[in-house]
């Protein structure tokens, strides 16, 4: 090993600097050190730090630890100091981590003081992991709190830019809504002419054991912005579908083929069983149950939800719904559920006894109405039967003519019993009216009930790959509150499938005249939500970056359209 060598290993250790390591990338991955006779053994830690689940007082702290060709355990001490040199260390302990957990190992540390930033690491001998700053949650008084919003990164439809960009922003804390991996095959999803170059799964087949997820989890965590991302500030997270199988719920999934590829029960074990060794969640005895809050002092109450698996019935096919009696019945039913009764327990007595003001939802699928008549529909489906130029006129004029009907004398003309304004997600809360209602209702009374509180509502969402803004609303048409979903980190959106009818698309959502919940929404476009809230309002910034598909990217700035506030 050169001088050289030696000089920039002892940098990634120590870490002089911490905004410089995260601009030369030398956070990532470490060894450090040099052999002793205790034990010569490489320690390598190739898939970073990270932290997540903060508290006022604690904070979970991960890692990936294993000998150089070996399987034994690795025995690890962690440190979290004040600062990055480590020269005052306010918390440390001991963890293994070992073969039977993945050689991941997860601390929760405690001792820890509110609205602090942190440096933490794991030792095993001489070798020292990389450096990873957190922050706890901050308690009283709190005037401002700053979430990186993100959802959906399909490896193979790009570069992480967008996890990369967020680790560079003034956020304090990251909130991932779920679909942090996919289960797809290799070449599937995208279609293997459509990979980007690099960036092929691991495994190759579809996931479905242990091993596969363990496997995929992997490759994510190998990724450089991702590393940055867990290395610069803690990750809240909850799971979607991806995590699993496709439009999951909870005993199946529309990607799983009950008998051919095993149970899905033991599929899902599998999947939970892997997400908690490589994600920084806090773990209990049931892994199951991920329904949890986070209070910042007076400001805000963080309630995630489980809308996936917990109390999710099958999804309901639309025709179905609108072709026969039982269908529709099934739709409308009040007892059908989203999240189960004991979760919608749980978040009534959450959100009542929370005297913050801003209480925020933080869930996978949309909430709001996004609703458009059978007859445009039937035009985009007859697209994606039999793309043409001919089949993408028939969408613009149709929508040409559902809007010129809303804006007439009577608009019932073409709204009719055979062409009515139904959902096109039945996946999201769409597909589950009476759950959507039960929540509203319950935030409504709750607020009702303390009025001096001025509880305010904001629904984070994830799922759709395309940014929304929109009014959260009672059946009755009451505003309730406001919901920002963001888009995608990589999956693609409407742009995939429509790229020539993005500003239709657009307008179609947004036009007023429907009596739309939409508010704005952005059909085409990659990135992350930022969302500020203060006393006074909750802001959030849609920000994006021109390209996942290249190496190189632009990050384009918010316009005024692209940042949304809802005034306390």
């Amino acid at each position: 090993m050169t001088s050289k060598d030696t000089s920039r290993r002892q940098f990634i250790i120590n870490l002089a600097s911490f905004s410089g390591t995260l601009a030369t990338g030398s956070v990532l991955s470490a060894c450090g050190g040099t052999p002793s006779s205790d034990d010569p053994r490489m320690v390598q830690f190739n898939y970073g730090v990270a932290s997540g689940d903060p508290l006022e007082n604690q904070v979970i702290l991960w890692t990936h630890a294993r000998y150089q060709n070996s399987t034994d355990p690795v025995a690890l001490t962690y440190q979290v100091a004040t600062d990055v040199a480590f020269t005052n260390v306010v918390s440390s302990g001991k963890t293994t981590a070992l073969e039977a957990a993945s050689f991941t190992a997860k601390v929760d540390a405690t001792g820890l003081s509110p609205a602090t930033d942190y440096y933490y690491r794991f030792k095993s001998n001489v070798w020292t992991s990389p450096v990873g700053r957190t922050r706890t949650l901050p308690s009283g008084n709190v005037s401002e709190v700053k979430l990186a919003v993100l959802t959906c990164s399909s490896y193979a439809h790009g570069y992480f830019h967008v996890y990369g960009e967020a680790s560079k922003s003034d956020a304090q804390y990251a909130l991932h809504l779920g679909d942090y991996i996919y289960e797809y095959k290799d070449g599937e999803y995208p279609a293997a002419a459509a990979v980007v170059t690099g960036r092929n799964v691991l495994p190759a087949n579809e996931i479905l054991t242990l091993s596969d997820y363990r496997t995929r989890h992997a490759l994510y965590k190998s990724d450089v912005n991702l590393k940055l991302l867990h290395a610069r500030m803690p990750m809240i997270a909850v799971w979607d579908d991806h995590e699993f199988a496709n439009d999951a719920y909870m005993t199946g999934a529309e990607n799983h083929t009950e008998g051919s590829e095993g149970s899905f029960a033991n599929r899902k074990a599998a999947a939970l069983q892997a997400y908690h060794e490589w994600m920084p969640i806090r773990t209990g005895a049931d892994k199951s149950l991920i329904y949890r809050s986070f209070n910042f002092g007076n400001l805000l109450s963080l309630h995630m939800l489980d809308t996936r698996l917990i109390g999710r019935e099958k999804q309901l096919d639309q025709t179905a719904v609108l072709s026969t009696a039982a269908g529709q019945a099934a739709w409308l039913s009040p007892s059908r559920q989203l999240m189960g009764t004991e979760q919608t327990q749980w978040l009534t007595n959450a959100m009542s006894i929370s005297t913050a003001k801003w209480q925020v939802l933080g869930q996978q699928v949309v909430m709001a109405a996004t609703w458009l008549p059978v007859s445009v529909q039937t035009k985009f489906q007859a697209y994606f039967a039999s793309p043409s130029a001919s089949t993408i006129g028939s969408i613009v004029a149709e929508v040409d003519a559902y809007k010129s009907a809303l804006s007439s004398a009577n608009p019932a003309t073409y709204l009719t019993a055979l062409n009515p304004v139904v959902p096109y997600n039945f996946d999201a809360w769409d597909g589950y009216p009476a759950a959507r209602e039960t929540i509203l209702k319950t935030f409504a009374g709750v607020a009702a009930s303390q009025p001096t509180l001025g509880k305010k509502l904001v629904v984070l969402s994830g799922d759709s790959h395309n940014a929304w803004h929109t009014n959260l609303n009672l059946l009755d048409g009451t505003k309730v509150g406001e919901e920002f979903a963001t888009t995608s980190v990589t999956s693609p959106g409407w742009e995939s499938y429509f790229p020539t009818l993005i500003s239709t698309i657009k307008s179609l959502f947004q036009d007023t005249t429907s009596k739309s919940s939409v508010q704005w929404m952005d059909a085409s476009r990659r990135g992350y939500l930022k969302m500020t809230f203060t006393t006074a309002q909750a802001k959030g910034e849609f920000i994006f970056v021109d390209s996942v598909s290249s190496g190189t990217y632009a990050l384009q700035t918010p316009v005024a359209a692209e940042t949304r506030t809802y005034l306390a």
